[in-house]
């Protein structure tokens, strides 16, 4: 997948003339761009707010916003870290390197867009839950069982929902105060979207760790864009289960925070109960 400044080369003869002057002044100043608001894009290039909005569609993203995210993550974007595909005939140590590569990639990218997804709103919908329950399915599963792991140690009951059966007889019986975090790097599991769907109808709080773009983030009611760029149809996803595992780590510390001196107490006890059974053996 290309960064977000090669799309806007490689489109930028063939956008009308209005769109193309978008597409430059984007280029010669991607670092002003990505403080700037639609106004003042619109007013430095010249043009009108509905045609940056449709020269940032073009561009394949849903919006302004998104644009952002992506100009911020690609102006930030070092050489030496380019994502690299494994192909058949690499050796294990050009192997290794490019996964290495790749996950760096996507920790780098994540960082550059961790000031603009909702940790505060999410934080918010899980302080006070009765009940966090986490979601997801082939290899995403891993993660949510990992998230669940960390999270019940906070002081908050907390399951999984791995399967489709699971799943949707988890959110037949939910209600309000009860919190879904999904994972998937695709956000198109059929099963997953009717399940999620059924749960928001009844009260409860969705986030999802996904594609922006995808109709996981449409259903639910809080969403980080966690998409690293990656060809999961012919290997395991690697560098995206990295970036979510980080992502959940860094919501699980902001929960803490938050919760204060009863998220301390629990994971001080937690922590004093697994010393002692390691010493008494």
């Amino acid at each position: 997948m290309k960064s977000i400044l090669h799309r806007i080369e490689d489109t930028l003869d063939a956008l009308p003339r209005s769109e193309k002057r978008v597409g430059k002044w984007f280029l010669e100043n991607a670092q002003q761009g990505i403080r700037a608001t639609v106004m003042q894009v619109a007013q430095a290039s010249g043009v009108s707010e509905p045609t940056v909005i449709r020269f940032c569609r073009k561009m394949g993203v849903s919006g302004f916003r998104e644009f952002k995210m992506q100009l911020m993550a690609a102006s930030q974007r070092s050489d030496s870290f380019l994502h690299q595909d494994v192909e058949r005939g690499d050796d294990a140590v050009v192997a290794a390197g490019k996964v290495l590569e790749s996950s760096i990639r996507a920790l780098v990218d994540l960082r550059e867009l961790i000031s603009l997804m909702p940790f505060e709103a999410a934080v918010a919908a899980m302080k006070p839950a009765r009940q966090l329950i986490f979601v997801g399915m082939g290899a995403s599963g891993h993660v949510a069982r990992d998230a669940a792991h960390k999270f019940f140690r906070l002081g908050i009951p907390c399951t999984t929902a791995l399967d489709a059966q699971t799943l949707h007889q988890q959110a037949a019986i939910t209600g309000p105060n009860n919190v879904f975090i999904s994972v998937s790097h695709t956000g198109q599991w059929h099963e997953m979207l009717e399940a999620m769907s059924l749960a928001a109808s009844r009260g409860a709080e969705v986030i999802a760790l996904t594609d922006p773009e995808s109709s996981l983030a449409e259903i639910a009611t809080i969403s980080f864009a966690c998409h690293p760029p990656e060809d999961t149809s012919v290997y395991t996803p690697m560098s995206s289960r990295l970036a979510q595992l980080t992502l959940l780590d860094a919501l699980q510390v902001s929960l803490a925070l938050a919760l204060g001196k009863t998220a301390e107490e629990s994971l001080r006890l937690s922590k004093e109960t697994l010393l002692k059974t390691r010493l008494d053996q």
